[in-house]
């Protein structure tokens, strides 16, 4: 039907044909399903590495009418579902990808105006015989061709958030091209499916939003979408296996964005991998950061160095493996309009720079390879004390597995002076202070915050990784204003060793104090065989 009513098909024929394809078809049966209801507005806003054009490039293959392509389903999971025929190849898709009209344009109505003329064009090739009563009113213009046709439209827009991004400042801009979605999509009889994707939720103004009759799944709240969000720890799973990579670090490197979904039988937690970061891991062979293919840590280290009260402290906390507390209610959706650091924080969700755990009301950051920006951003910023903590963490860990108490005591002691944004008075900010100067130990660790261990809680514990059974296991017994030896004792007391059932060999006992009279830290190391 034209180059940009039905642009979808072959970029989804090549996915499929591509080395690495993971079915995520029956995304299209809860497409359908809004169909059949009143919910036929959706817009789904995740990270861009999180393949939304994929998903717009399939239901554009799916839907569209000028082209038979039962073959590229026929394998796939939607096949099966009941609603597959009944809507395969049935309707005229008008698929837009708003970024490549923003990037011709100069201004936001230069943008509108080239849109509107370049789909009606389209139309009057595709339907010459269809007179219009007003060629300039693109909504006047799709009411003749329904009429027509009697075929309604599934409208797909790729990027719809673009303009909120890089015209972040102008509110009139913006008000402008909500409501002109709103004039062309709302409540028009020749609209079947509105499906739009984006990185933000849709703009907040005052008390409602222009596009009040979509439907939302995001990064905060992906509902029964929650699934298709990325891949998934079982798919994953499948493709390690497929291509020999070691589902281990994978896990490491990618894992970490938890989506819940709340059923009405009870929530579903959902581990949710980057595609794209996935995909470039197997291709590769080779583990590594592939963030900055669609970012630069230089967005991110815009955000977290705003002047926010807390903000630098719950990064600080956040990059030592920590979960904040957050309020996602206060959000505007929008890239600019911050009244707390909560708003900054929910922003960084949306962006996939943290993870939200809907259960706790919780971010954290993900995994290895976002934990990587932090550290990129920061060693840039004036966080210096950060920064040289991250990197004296290797030294400390030798000094770790050298048993040399007097060089951990020391390493902590500089640690704590360097990180001077921490609130630093309870065991909490001490164990947060602890897993920041051990930042290089993930290298080889798995560490737990507070492991369920016999008779109480080991403040810290750290597992070596299966490929690493060199290293020995790590129990650490925080105190605060007590003595090191005695979490020496509360660890044999307690019988933390048995908490590493899977494990045998050598186990390290360390016992960290801090004296609040002294300001120093004292720390005692033993040794036993599991």
């Amino acid at each position: 039907m034209g180059s940009y009513l039905n642009p979808g098909n072959f970029s989804f024929r090549g996915s499929l044909r591509s080395k690495i394809y993971v079915d995520k078809s029956e995304l299209i049966a809860k497409t359908n399903e809004a169909l059949c209801t009143e919910q036929r507005y959706i817009c789904v806003s995740r990270p861009r590495r999180f393949g939304k054009s994929m998903a717009a490039n399939m239901l554009a293959a799916y839907y569209d009418r000028s082209e038979n392509i039962e073959e590229l389903f026929r394998n796939l999971a939607i096949s099966k579902d009941s609603s597959y025929k009944e809507n395969l190849n049935q309707y005229d898709v008008i698929k837009i990808n708003m970024q490549e009209f923003l990037s011709m344009s100069g201004t936001m109505e230069e943008m509108l105006e080239m849109l509107k003329k370049y789909i009606v064009l389209d139309f009057e090739e595709t339907y010459p015989q269809v007179r219009f009563r007003d060629e300039k009113n693109l909504i006047q213009v799709m009411k003749d061709v329904f009429s027509y046709t009697r075929c309604p439209f599934v409208i797909l827009i790729d990027e719809w958030d673009c303009l909120f991004r890089e015209y972040k400042q102008d509110r009139e801009a913006q008000k402008k091209y909500l409501d002109f979605l709103r004039a062309w999509l709302k409540d028009k009889d020749y609209v079947a499916l509105a499906y739009m994707t984006g990185i933000l939720p849709i703009k907040k103004y005052g008390s409602h939003s222009a596009l009040n009759m979509f439907t939302e799944y995001s990064m905060t709240d992906p509902g029964e979408l929650a699934e298709y969000f990325g891949f998934t720890e079982q798919e994953v799973s499948v493709l390690c296996e497929k291509y020999e990579m070691n589902f281990e670090d994978v896990k490491t490197w990618y894992d970490g964005y938890r989506l819940i979904a709340h059923r009405q039988t009870g929530n579903e937690c959902y581990s949710m991998y980057s595609p794209k970061s996935v995909v470039e891991a197997m291709l590769r062979h080779k583990f590594g950061t592939y963030w900055n293919q669609t970012e630069t840590y230089e967005a991110l280290k815009i955000y977290i160095q705003m002047d926010m009260d807390g903000l630098k402290d719950s990064v600080v906390r956040m990059l030592a493996g920590e979960s904040v507390p957050i309020n996602i209610g206060t959000f505007s959706n929008d890239m600019t309009t911050f009244a707390t650091k909560d708003d900054v924080l929910t922003l960084l969700v949306h962006l996939g720079y943290l993870t939200y755990d809907s259960v706790d009301g919780t971010v954290s950051i993900p995994n290895k390879e976002v934990s990587r920006e932090y550290v990129n951003a920061i060693s840039t910023m004036n966080w210096h004390g950060v920064a040289e903590s991250v990197e004296s963490s290797r030294k400390l860990l030798e000094a770790l597995w050298n048993m040399d108490a007097d060089a951990v005591a020391e390493g902590i002691e500089k640690a704590h002076e360097e990180i001077s944004i921490l609130q630093y008075n309870d065991e909490n900010s001490l164990s947060c202070t602890i897993q920041l100067a051990f930042y290089f130990a993930r290298e080889y660790y798995t560490i737990i915050r507070e492991l369920p261990a016999g008779k109480g809680f080991a403040d810290v514990c750290m597992i070596p990784r299966k490929k690493h059974p060199d290293k020995p296991a790590v129990v650490v017994e925080l105190k605060w204003d007590k003595s090191a030896g005695g979490a020496i004792e509360q660890i044999k007391e307690k019988q933390y060793g048995d908490a590493l059932k899977e494990y045998q060999g050598k186990l390290l006992l360390v016992g960290i104090n801090y004296n609040k009279m002294t300001k120093k830290h004292e720390c005692v190391i033993e040794t036993m065989q599991k």
